[in-house]
């Protein structure tokens, strides 16, 4: 279908009688068809934390790596996308993005389902989950191009905020929709499940050098461990012995005719934990009351597809495309040139959306992992899915809820104050020791502490979506641009937050350098936006639509020749 040619948002006449309707109805559709991206992008977020459970060795370090691979991928895919819209137009990007994000939602339902799929295997699944986030760099331009300046904050608050709930949504539903056969037995059987719990008192475990160097047994346990030493004295092994009272966990499973299970009767148990250090020492000993259950972890990637589909037949159907000035996929590129200072403002605007977005995003992959790396081994561990969604449910609700209000009182005041609160709210998780916790008690204080990063990202991010197309406002087509541009480069938080905490762990034995370092970055990022975009006479003002902004205090003529500089007529 033919591109709309001659689309004229700051008309008055013009909106009212025919822009308005056709710019919510794409906001509504693509909007809708975001939530689901979204869900995609995260699903592996949601399902890592399930996987030692079900029966994958997969290490802590490999665990953060499979939900950091989404992230790599869809950083790589928004610059792609960054540059589809203006060439291309909304509706076929946003069709065709929408529907081959089925592939790696049923790829992943099955190979959840085999304890042998290989760990490269899920690496490539949990990359191709990134395309659901990489289609973002096309929404917010597809969508930003439909409304006049002044209603882009709110347009673009609203779907960017409604969209995010993808993510609150994916790890709200995994939790439930795993726990029976919602979707029958036509996408496979339940898995074997197994959580324990410490049985308080039940063994005193005394330790020198981080070794295991004496093990003592309730009375009522004496019967059932065993603990074996050496010749020297030392203890080689630590073994557990059914007796009539304590009695060993065991799998109660129905198979059919090919082996594969049908059914997981639910059934508990004691088990003995013995964790051993690469020379085979003896660092920790446990028991545990340990309860097996059947668990379907194929339904948080299968219950997706009817809802991509039904995105893709909305999209297909019902979205139009506009003629927008552009020299093309290379001509993309110009918001890199010198002309007006152009690159400046691009990576002064990617820096800043890195610090709102690439927060929002890395923490909301991380934050399941992170629970469970932090407070899991305590006795009551919190379950990492019952308060993960919390945070990007807060996030998208209040992106979507200020979104106007930076319209009034401009974008770059927004950011301002909103990077501040980010930093605190690190500072506070630091020095409180909720990042280094010696018991459970710690957990509330560490969950208020992301919430808070979470409300300050989220609000932060809200201002964003006012600022950058005020910043290019002598280009509608660069301002658009750059909410891909800059979606880009801050989809790549998943995979830093993730790979960072990794590394953190691996080489600190604790997460707070990681928390140090961001800290850095957030006040980096608080001084470009004071300097460029919110001190008295910056450069590229916005104090909003009562207060104008920088391109507003131009003479005609001077825009004008910003506009010829833009199109090299100059």
């Amino acid at each position: 279908m033919a591109k709309i040619q001659n689309w004229k948002p700051e008309d008055p006449t013009f909106w009212q009688e025919q822009g308005s309707a056709l710019a919510w109805r794409t906001c509504a559709i693509t909007t809708f068809s975001l939530i689901f991206s979204f869900a995609t992008w995260f699903v592996m977020s949601a399902v890592v934390v399930r996987m030692p459970a079900i029966g994958f060795k997969f290490t802590t370090t490999e665990l953060f790596w499979l939900a950091a691979m989404p992230g790599l991928a869809s950083g790589i895919l928004r610059l792609i996308h960054s540059n589809f819209i203006p060439v291309l137009g909304t509706r076929p990007v946003i069709s065709i993005s929408t529907i081959i994000k089925v592939i790696p939602m049923v790829w992943l339902g099955y190979a959840i389902q085999d304890l042998n799929t290989p760990y490269m295997t899920f690496l490539m699944i949990a990359f191709l989950c990134g395309m659901g986030g990489g289609d973002f760099s096309s929404f917010m331009p597809s969508t930003s191009i439909f409304f006049p300046k002044r209603l882009q904050g709110t347009a673009m608050g609203i779907q960017a905020g409604i969209g995010n709930f993808g993510v609150s949504v994916v790890q709200f539903v995994a939790p439930w929709i795993i726990g029976f056969a919602a979707l029958g037995a036509s996408v496979g059987g339940p898995q074997v499940f197994t959580k324990g719990d410490a049985i308080k008192g039940a063994l005193t475990v005394t330790k020198a050098e981080g070794k295991v160097t004496d093990v003592g047994v309730k009375p009522e346990y004496a019967a059932a461990v065993e603990v074996v030493r050496g010749e020297d004295g030392q203890i080689k092994d630590v073994v557990f012995k059914e007796t009539d009272t304590v009695k060993a966990i065991k799998a109660d499973v129905e198979k059919d005719a090919n082996g594969v299970i049908t059914q997981v009767n639910t059934t508990k148990g004691v088990a003995l934990e013995v964790k051993r250090n690469p020379d085979g020492a003896i660092t920790d000993v446990s028991l545990k009351n340990v309860v097996k259950k059947g668990m379907w972890l194929q339904n948080a990637a299968f219950i997706w597809v009817p809802f991509l589909v039904l995105a893709f037949i909305l999209s297909a159907l019902f979205l139009k495309s506009l003629q927008l000035p552009t020299r093309g996929f290379m001509g993309q590129f110009e918001i890199l040139s010198s002309r007006n200072r152009a690159r400046t403002h691009t990576w002064n605007c990617t820096i800043t959306y890195i610090c709102s977005f690439g927060s929002f995003s890395g923490f909301s992959a991380a934050f399941p992992m992170l629970i469970k790396t932090l407070y899991g081994g305590f006795d009551g561990a919190p379950d990492p899915l019952a308060y993960a969604y919390l945070g990007p449910l807060i996030g998208g609700l209040v992106r979507m809820l200020t979104g106007g209000f930076f319209d009034k009182i401009g974008g770059s005041k927004g950011m301002q104050w909103t990077t501040l609160g980010q930093i605190l709210g690190v500072v506070y998780l630091v020095m409180s020791g909720s990042l280094t916790p010696t018991s459970v008690a710690q957990f509330d204080g560490f969950l208020w502490g992301m919430l808070w990063i979470f409300l300050m990202s989220g609000i932060n991010n809200a201002a964003t979506f006012r600022q950058y197309p005020i910043v290019f406002a002598y280009s509608p087509a660069k301002g658009a641009q750059m909410l891909g541009w800059t979606g880009a480069w801050a989809a790549f938080g998943p995979f830093v937050w993730n790979a960072l905490i990794g590394t953190s762990l691996d080489k600190t034995g604790t997460v707070t350098a990681f928390f140090v370092g961001a800290a850095v970055f957030y006040a980096y990022s608080l001084v470009v936006n004071w300097w460029y975009y919110t001190r008295k006479g910056a450069e590229r003002f916005d104090y909003g639509n009562a207060g104008g902004t920088w391109w507003d205090a131009l003479s005609e003529p001077e825009k004008d020749k910003m506009r010829r500089i833009d199109l090299k007529q100059a």
